[in-house]
């Protein structure tokens, strides 16, 4: 038994122990999640990649009344990246291209003129549809209504919000920077698109926006090829619990051991 043997080990060998437990466990949560999708599947003219993050382009339209807002636009799907380094596009956004259509409501929480001060609000409500399509889009505005050119769109994933925050900061000369972050649920439609293990029901989103995407109109602002990304949340796997386990299980075992033997 191996036990009894770390009763022996002294005590910095203890918190080695339980450090490298809790690395194990950080490093896993800090990864994020890989996922293999397969155009071809739904119709596309793609191929499967592999990937751990999506770059998407923001098109989008706010508007206030009061300390409400609402929005809503397309994310287009620029590039997928995996461990930080973009992929080779693989005909994406040239033989064929994915873009997701939202709109949603909020609160200001701390309302204010977003050129002067720095505002805060929380999403109420939110719904989007991730769609692929051959062939190419563009995306713009008609006035404040957001607009793209795809044909032929094929509905493979749909979802609502968990929970979500917005913001504005102020830069100190009438412009802002927006941002914000969102979980969502996330309901495939088309079988074998999608692979991952476990699979993924959750989508992650955050999106922060320079002074040149912000188009402030009166009541509200457009946001013209905004930054943003879309990754995915894996339920840590067992194994991890029980690794983090095993070391503080193992830890209080010492613990109790060396403080029998001190009695």
């Amino acid at each position: 038994m191996t036990l009894p043997l770390l009763a022996r080990k002294p005590i910095a060998f203890q918190r080695t122990l339980l450090a490298l437990a809790l690395a194990a466990v950080s490093a896993s949560a800090s990864a994020l999640p890989q996922f293999t999708w397969d155009p071809s599947t739904a119709g596309l003219n793609g191929s499967a990649f592999t990937a751990d993050n999506l770059l998407v382009s923001n098109y989008s339209t706010v508007t206030f009344s009061g300390t409400s807002f609402t929005e809503s636009g397309y994310l287009a799907i620029s590039a997928a990246q995996l461990g930080g380094v973009t992929l080779p596009s693989g005909g994406l956004n040239s033989d064929y291209g994915f873009y997701i259509q939202f709109s949603g409501n909020g609160t200001l929480t701390s309302p204010g003129n977003p050129g002067t001060t720095p505002t805060l609000g929380t999403l109420t409500s939110l719904s989007y549809t991730l769609y692929g399509y051959n062939g190419t889009s563009s995306f713009g505005f008609t006035g404040n209504t957001p607009t793209e050119t795809a044909t032929g769109e094929v509905a493979l994933a749909t979802g609502s919000l968990v929970l979500g925050t917005v913001a504005t900061t102020p830069l100190g000369d009438g412009t802002f920077n927006p941002s914000a972050n969102a979980k969502l649920t996330l309901n495939w439609l088309v079988p074998g698109f999608q692979s991952s293990s476990p699979a993924y029901s959750i989508a992650l989103t955050s999106f922060s926006n320079t002074t040149s995407q912000v188009e402030p109109f009166a009541g509200g602002f457009r946001i013209r090829q905004g930054g943003g990304s879309v990754n995915f949340a894996a339920v840590p796997e067992p194994s991890t619990y029980a690794m983090l386990l095993a070391g503080l299980g193992a830890v209080g075992f010492v613990a109790r051991r060396r403080t029998r033997s001190e009695k």
